[in-house]
């Protein structure tokens, strides 16, 4: 079992044996379970469970100043009397290669306002990325490697 699901599992448990099923007694049983976890990390093979957690949280921090920043950029570019923009299609070369992790990239780009991932190429090396502005494709590839990219390898590997 995943040391996520465990850390669950400790949390219900502990609600189950104090016979309170509260939010914050089970905010209170999920913290034990991470302690818990913590300490036989060593037994049980799990040294990255904090860690993970952390990045996964990194992650989420990371898209929403993506998708705020992305958000004023757009509104910037359709509220400007002169638009003055190049749409277009590029391809991005993938670093991920497992479907999880293609998936999760694909949705975190379309999820962000001004980019929409089109396609997949079917050796899921290459993804298609439609941008509201394409003048410059080698910067749009170099943020998205430096930054969802990245952090998503950090995440799950």
């Amino acid at each position: 079992m995943t040391p996520y699901l465990v850390n669950f599992l400790f949390a219900f448990v502990w609600a189950a044996v104090t016979g309170s099923f509260t939010l914050p007694n089970l905010a209170f049983g999920f913290l034990m379970g991470v302690a818990v976890l913590y300490l036989i990390r060593e037994q049980i093979g799990t040294l990255g469970y904090l860690t993970r957690t952390w990045r996964l949280l990194s992650l989420a921090v990371m898209f929403f100043y993506e998708l705020v920043l992305s958000s004023v950029r757009v509104a910037t570019l359709v509220l400007s009397p002169r638009m003055d923009i190049k749409p277009g299609i590029f391809a991005y070369p993938l670093k991920v290669d497992r479907d999880f992790e293609i998936t999760m990239l694909a949705n975190l780009i379309t999820l962000t306002p001004g980019t929409l991932s089109v396609d997949v190429s079917e050796d899921r090396r290459t993804l298609y990325i439609h941008a509201i502005d394409c003048s410059d494709p080698e910067s749009a590839r170099r943020d998205i490697a430096d930054g969802f990219e990245r952090k998503i390898l950090e995440a799950f590997r």
